[in-house]
């Protein structure tokens, strides 16, 4: 018996890209799938649109008001029935052969939790080429992965059992909830990369979530923050979250300082210290401490 593939697609007034994102898991040569689409809280008339276009072809879950996309995919998570989770942002597409290819890995490689593709850059309409520093990487990601996320929730596929052991998505992160998630993957399992580029990766967008915040890497550093008082790293790994920490605090305390947010800044250039002081630092007095100052 086949193994099946929970698809999980989240969206918030998008119905203009997300009939396309769904037409491109029907073209899916792998079959045994089922397509959760979980409509945030959207005003565009998405659940009534996708009704009368794919009918029983895909179940809708709606949340009354817009959550964000964490709790989006979160609940796709809970109510996916099939072993294999795979994600699609809605203004992202696949090509056909995305899901056989990322299953034929799986089979072939027992012990492997978690898998992506290579995907294609579009940017307002034209195809652009990555920089050398988001190159995706297999195996052992983790260091490379502190400085930027380099695994993308479209060209990613997991086991679902994964998210029995490292949790599920950060709903109070309202962006680089992916960067987050990674984090807590790869520090302790190799993240496997095949080299074919399956995905369709759109942006550009003006409603894009990190379009609207300044100073992002404040929810890494977080990220970071938590990763270290939470899991067991080792030395080295350790070594290296520091050492991120407090490149990625310098650069926003000056930042916040540069726009005249002194005390801010100061906190965050401080911070480091705090942290290898007492790596224990408790995880409720960093979360008070960093979500009071991380005002948009």
């Amino acid at each position: 018996m086949k193994k099946g593939i929970s698809v999980i697609i989240p969206t918030y007034n998008r119905i203009r890209f997300l009939k396309r994102a769904i037409a491109s898991v029907l073209y899916q040569d792998w079959k045994e799938y089922e397509i959760i689409v979980v409509d945030d809280g959207s005003t565009d008339g998405t659940k009534e649109e996708l009704i009368s276009v794919f009918g029983k072809k895909i179940k809708i879950i709606s949340h009354p008001e817009n959550r964000g996309v964490s709790a989006a995919r979160n609940t796709g998570i809970r109510n996916a029935r099939y072993p294999f989770i795979a994600f699609l942002d809605s203004d992202d597409y696949w090509f056909s052969k995305k899901l056989s290819f990322q299953m034929d890995f799986f089979e072939k490689k027992e012990d492997a939790v978690i898998c992506q593709t290579e995907e294609i850059w579009i940017r307002k309409g034209r195809r652009v080429n990555p920089k050398k520093k988001h190159k995706k990487l297999s195996g052992d990601i983790f260091k490379p992965s502190l400085r930027l996320c380099l695994i993308s929730p479209s060209a990613v596929m997991l086991k679902k059992e994964l998210f029995d052991e490292v949790g599920l998505f950060d709903e109070d992160l309202p962006v680089c909830e992916d960067y987050d998630m990674w984090l807590r993957i790869c520090w302790k399992y190799p993240v496997y990369l095949i080299e074919k580029p399956l995905v369709v990766k759109e942006g550009g967008h003006s409603d894009q979530l990190s379009s609207r915040y300044w100073g992002m890497d404040r929810f890494r550093i977080y990220s970071i923050l938590k990763l270290i008082n939470s899991t067991d790293l080792n030395e080295e790994q350790l070594h290296a979250a520091i050492e991120e920490l407090k490149y990625k605090c310098r650069i926003y305390g000056n930042g916040c300082i540069k726009r005249g947010r002194y005390e801010e800044g100061r906190f965050y250039l401080s911070l480091p210290q705090m942290v290898i002081k007492d790596p224990l630092i408790p995880f409720l007095e960093l979360r008070h401490l960093l979500f009071q100052k991380a005002d948009s």
